[in-house]
């Protein structure tokens, strides 16, 4: 997918921001800007972005929760750049397969009690969750890899299931017969 002038914009920020916090030398700093500013792709901004931490602002942020409820997000939804998802006693489903993503990283924080979480990505998709940690319970990437790769979401997830796990997918394939 093509991206905007102000996704590049949205990237250089950040590439600014992590070379005054000393993730980058000047070098780096330049070449990267470069890279960024010619991107045409958000597999191109991605390159010069993946290894730095994703710094989300307040209103890119949503919030999902139950208390006794399954919280399930599937089909044609807009993904933002970071979701927080808060469960007591019921399980989190989140599909991305057919969902809207327009940013190359997506943030997904859990707080799981007594419940578990599926994510469901799109082909080709990526997910990284080293920050992810069950108390009771395991969590299974099923093929997925973890590495970023150019041109494909990557799903970072993060937090915590006291008695429950989580499930990182891709849709599973359908059968029809006629």
């Amino acid at each position: 997918m093509r991206v905007s002038d102000e996704d590049r914009e949205r990237t250089t920020q950040q590439l600014q921001h992590a070379f005054s916090e000393g993730r980058l030398n000047p070098l780096e700093l330049e070449d990267r800007l470069g890279t960024a500013l010619a991107a045409k792709t958000y597999g191109d901004l991605l390159a010069v972005i993946s290894d730095l931490p994703v710094e989300p602002r307040a209103d890119e942020v949503l919030e999902l929760g139950s208390k006794n409820g399954h919280v399930k997000r599937s089909g044609d939804w807009a993904v933002p750049r970071r979701l927080r998802v808060t469960s007591k006693y019921g399980s989190v489903d989140l599909d991305f397969s057919e969902a809207v993503t327009t940013h190359p990283v997506v943030e997904v924080e859990l707080d799981l009690t007594y419940g578990s979480a599926k994510i469901v990505l799109p082909e080709g998709g990526v997910a990284n969750v080293d920050g992810f940690q069950s108390d009771w319970g395991s969590s299974s990437t099923s093929g997925v890899p973890s590495r970023p790769r150019p041109g494909a979401l990557y799903v970072v997830i993060s937090g915590r299931a006291k008695y429950g796990g989580l499930t990182v997918r891709y849709p599973r394939k359908r059968w029809f017969t006629h």
